[in-house]
């Protein structure tokens, strides 16, 4: 095989730019403290709050002419103002809204409390309540909550006019219960529809489940000509996936099937499965003989290879007569074997970089080994996402998805270097599984556009199983994104991650077992099957997330579950090529110092290799003790260079920064192309090159598999007598001569000095390159 080494070459080291930093944040874990926090949300770094819960009001005297009021509050702290929603002519309204003010920002000893009467002019002012900074009360987890009072509502004056309102006000943390749901005065410049796409969240994946439809046969079917012999095949649809079996080598009116499909479905069974049998009439013709509907409420869930019974189901089919419609009364009869398939893991992600491998059914769940705790606590050195009055600015949150649990941080609103610093927990099932979390940048918190998305600053995935037991890892890691231009560093983000072990019997158990639940294996799935399900599981998790409030987005979801990781892309293969090479650099090390020792370079290791064979051959019982041995000994030599940081995004690893501009263009292509006809036969003629080495290559491993075949098969007659004779020759020699002379022997020779060897392949190589193959047979 000829290879370009001009575009093959081997990709740059890693740029230090992109390299892991490990950092010191100033939080709780492993420091001795006596607060609370440092024991329960310990991964992160305290930040303040000052809470402001307005509940409701009382009493509130009217300020209109009709004497009704439209009461909102105003909560001001200094330069900070919070605002609740105002209601139409209600003296008695209820809030139930939080404030939280950043202790950080705070520059004022005095926090007012205002309710006013909203007015087409200037609003009324109808009471506040005044209170001093410094004698807010401090709170802090998991102290209950503090119960809110009623004050008494007094003008600027400090007469106390008629009105009550219910508040509770104190200093804690983002630990708080209150903080996910509060308004922060962070985010002051976001209105009030657009509060809700900031706040932070948890959501789970909808729980999905594999249906299986065996179409077994049909009876009675009716045709509409009776003259032919009926082409039949059953279609199957189930929201937006259609599936249909082949038509029934049985061409009667009684066919039979006895095939599978598959489909994906999500809880709740919102929609049933439509089954139609159906008639190739014609090129492009089909005639519907029936068809039935199935609720899956009903179906059977099945947990393991059993099968489940069957059933005939009555084909329903409609006539038309004098324009109407009408029910024919003699029905058809479809046999079926439909189930809920439980004991499979559906797959919604790559399987090399899957956070979650249990089955569907909850009941074959095995223990959780550990939890898995994730401090987000800031990024920095943000890059501008988009465009505000004419200036750059981000508004970052952060997604991270373990299992079927999502969470999302709240959105930072106009910040480069944003302090999300809050911690989430997850059970483990697996150490070999993967977390993965991803920067935004929010683009619906000023009302975006029905067609604005939420732009991907970068992505980073943590293996579990590279991660220390009770170890707390901060790092700053980069946040790299591929673009058509190249990679590009967007920032980075600084986590903190620890993975707790309950019991490290049931952990290192697991690395036993299978990677995916037995019915994978009993029952396999096809590769194109896998990836359809994988592409409609993709679909029904983004959509129904991005029904939530506040939505994960479509494209959200796709970036974290790698959707697009199974398109062509160029730059992969060289990717995959280096890293084969990287694995096979091992055995080729191996060969050329096996090259040496035969030829002397070093005579005192030569001799020593003579030595340790003589005795391996001499006492052969000491062969596999020494090889264990030997890796026993290299492992612990390695383990002075373990990696003391968990892996990261690793641009050598991914040719990313070698990537040629046309190979990144072309795999940031639409599907279908977008491109010129010049350009597309540019990269179909390169294609072709590339594959005609690839079956070179091909060529030349069935030529050497089918010379082996030639040994014995006679189609060269005197190369097969040489091999025969010589084979009955080596049995009887083998016979009379112990086996370990004979070992003895052929390692000599095969490390004989460089004087007793020349430059000509030996007679074997010779003797199998003489062999004939099929090569010469093919057109």
């Amino acid at each position: 095989m000829i290879i370009d080494k001009s575009k093959m070459q081997k990709p740059p080291p890693q740029s230090v730019d992109f390299a892991l930093k490990q950092t010191s944040p100033n939080i709780g874990a492993g420091a001795v403290t006596g607060d609370k926090l440092s024991c329960t949300y310990d991964l992160v770094e305290q930040m303040q709050y000052l809470y402001v819960l307005v509940v409701k009001a009382k009493d509130l005297p009217g300020k209109d002419v009709t004497g009704s009021c439209d009461p909102y509050v105003e909560v001001k702290l200094g330069n900070y103002k919070g605002v609740t929603k105002h209601f139409e002519k209600k003296s008695n309204p209820e809030w139930n809204q939080v404030f939280g003010f950043s202790k950080e920002r705070i520059q004022a000893s005095i926090l007012e409390v205002f309710v006013k009467d909203k007015d087409v002019v200037v609003d009324d002012l109808i009471g506040r309540v005044v209170f001093d900074v410094n004698e807010i009360p401090k709170r802090v987890p998991p102290d209950s909550p503090l119960a809110p009072q009623w004050y008494r509502l007094e003008d600027r004056k400090g007469n106390k006019p008629k009105g009550e309102l219910m508040l509770a006000v104190w200093m804690g943390t983002q630990a708080d219960e209150a903080f996910p749901d509060a308004w922060h005065s962070d985010a002051a410049s976001v209105g009030p529809d657009g509060v809700t796409n900031i706040r932070s969240k948890v959501y789970l994946s909808p729980k999905l489940w594999y249906v299986r439809v065996n179409v077994i046969e049909a009876q009675d079917l009716v045709p509409s000509d009776k003259g032919r012999f009926p082409e039949v095949f059953v279609k199957a649809v189930l929201r937006n996936q259609a599936l249909r079996t082949r038509i029934s080598p049985s061409k009667t009116i009684n066919p039979m099937w006895n095939e599978d499909l598959m489909f994906v479905v999500a809880e709740p069974f919102e929609e049933p499965l439509f089954l139609s049998v159906e008639d190739r009439v014609g090129s492009n013709k089909d005639e519907t003989l029936g068809k039935c509907v199935i609720p899956l409420q009903v179906v059977q869930r099945r947990l393991d290879h059993k099968p489940v019974n069957s059933r005939w189901h009555n084909l329903e089919k409609h006539v038309i007569v004098d324009g109407e419609k009408k029910e024919m009364k003699f029905a058809s009869r479809i046999h079926l074997r439909i189930c809920l398939e439980g004991g499979y893991h559906v797959l919604d992600e790559s399987t090399h970089c899957s956070s979650d491998l249990r089955p569907t059914a909850k009941q074959l769940w095995r223990p959780n080994i550990g939890i898995l705790e994730l401090g987000i606590l800031s990024a920095h050195g943000l890059m501008p996402m988009k465009t505000k009055d004419g200036r750059g600015t981000t508004d970052a949150y952060c997604v991270a998805k373990y299992g079927q649990k999502w969470i999302r941080t709240r959105t930072i609103v106009d910040n480069f270097m944003p302090r999300w610093n809050e911690q989430y927990t997850w059970e483990v099932f697996d150490p070999c599984t993967v977390i993965t979390i991803g920067v935004f940048d929010n683009g619906h918190i000023h009302g975006g556009a029905g067609g604005a998305k939420d732009a991907r600053i970068g992505k980073v995935r943590i293996r579990l199983s590279t991660l220390e037991a009770n170890r707390v890892y901060t790092h700053s890691y980069p946040l790299l994104v591929l673009h058509s231009s190249g990679v590009k560093k967007t920032g980075e983000v600084q986590l903190a991650v620890r993975f707790t072990c309950s019991t490290l019997i049931n952990m290192l158990h697991m690395y036993s077992h299978p990677l995916l639940p037995k019915m994978h294996y009993i029952h396999p799935l096809s590769v194109i099957q896998l990836d359809s399900l994988r592409h409609q599981a993709v679909q029904m998790v983004s959509v129904r997330l991005s029904r939530a409030e506040p939505p994960l987005r479509k494209e959200v979801v796709e970036y974290i579950l790698d959707v697009d990781s199974h398109m062509w892309s160029m730059r992969r293969s060289k990717a995959n090529f280096f890293r084969i090479m990287g694995v096979l650099s091992g055995l080729i090390a191996v060969g050329k110092w096996f090259d040496q020792i035969c030829n002397w370079r070093n005579p005192i290791t030569t001799i020593l290799i003579h030595i340790l064979f003589i005795i391996l051959v001499l006492y052969p019982e000491l062969i596999l003790p020494t090889v264990f041995l030997y890796l026993f000994l290299i492992g612990i030599w390695n383990y002075r260079w373990r990696p003391l940081h968990p892996p990261h995004m690793d641009t050598r690893v991914s040719h990313a920064v070698a990537a040629h501009p046309d190979e990144l263009d072309e795999e940031f292509d639409t599907f279908p192309t977008s491109r010129p006809s010049d350009i597309i036969r540019m990269r179909y003629d390169r294609l072709r090159s590339i594959g005609g080495r690839v079956q070179t290559v091909i060529g030349d491993l069935a030529t050497q598999g089918e010379r082996l075949q030639s040994l014995l098969s006679w189609r060269d007659p005197r190369a097969t007598t040489l091999f025969v004779t010589f084979c009955l020759i080596a049995a009887i020699v083998l016979y009379v001569t112990p086996f370990q002379v004979v070992a003895l022997l052929i390692g000599l020779y095969a490390l004989r000095h460089p004087r007793f060897r020349h430059k000509l392949p030996s007679v074997p190589l010779n003797f199998f390159r003489r062999l004939p193959a099929r090569s010469d047979s093919m057109l």
